[in-house]
């Protein structure tokens, strides 16, 4: 479609952009925005029985699958290099850097995930970010959902965002 017969643009920042002005959905014209750094964290966490909070901290004795955690990083990288993939208006992105970080809380017990995802472009990383923080946690359920079916992920949310025309945002 030529620019001259591209849909009317929603340009407000309190409209969605993700919709034309008829209100059909479509992905987002990002070819004249300049690339710049852009940075995106989310986290989130997932509460789980003490059996399993064992499991994951002890994983030769107790976990049947191995190193959770470890596959968990793994997974949350791959989840936002396949996030485009997944959610259907997302641009794919070249990223230049994912990381994984999980902090335990014994007395709770919780896991939570703290994810970074950073790319040079025009368009941010925040779904790469969300969607490798809830990939990790699925993980990490999919991996001790034998010791126990009852753990639940909560929180998944954007703590961070810089770069881009808005600037940094902060929860």
């Amino acid at each position: 479609m030529s620019d001259d017969k591209k849909p009317d643009v929603k340009a407000s920042d309190d409209q969605l952009t993700h919709f034309d002005a008829r209100g059909q959905a479509w992905m987002v014209d990002v070819g004249r925005k300049a690339a710049t750094h852009r940075r995106a964290i989310a986290q989130g966490s997932i509460q789980l029985s003490r059996a399993a909070f064992d499991a994951l901290q002890n994983p030769n004795d107790a976990s049947p699958k191995g190193d959770v955690l470890g596959v968990a990083r793994i997974a949350a990288i791959q989840g936002a290099k396949q996030t485009s993939s997944l959610i259907p208006l997302c641009h794919p992105l070249p990223l230049t850097h994912v990381s994984v970080d999980f902090k335990l809380d014994a007395e709770l017990p919780r896991v939570t995930i703290e994810v970074c995802a950073e790319t040079v472009g025009k368009t941010g990383v925040e779904m790469e970010a969300l969607t490798a923080a809830s990939v990790g946690l699925l993980t990490i359920y999919d991996m001790l959902k034998a010791i126990d079916k009852g753990m639940v992920i909560e929180t998944v949310c954007l703590v961070r965002k810089e770069g881009g025309k808005s600037g940094v945002w902060q929860r």
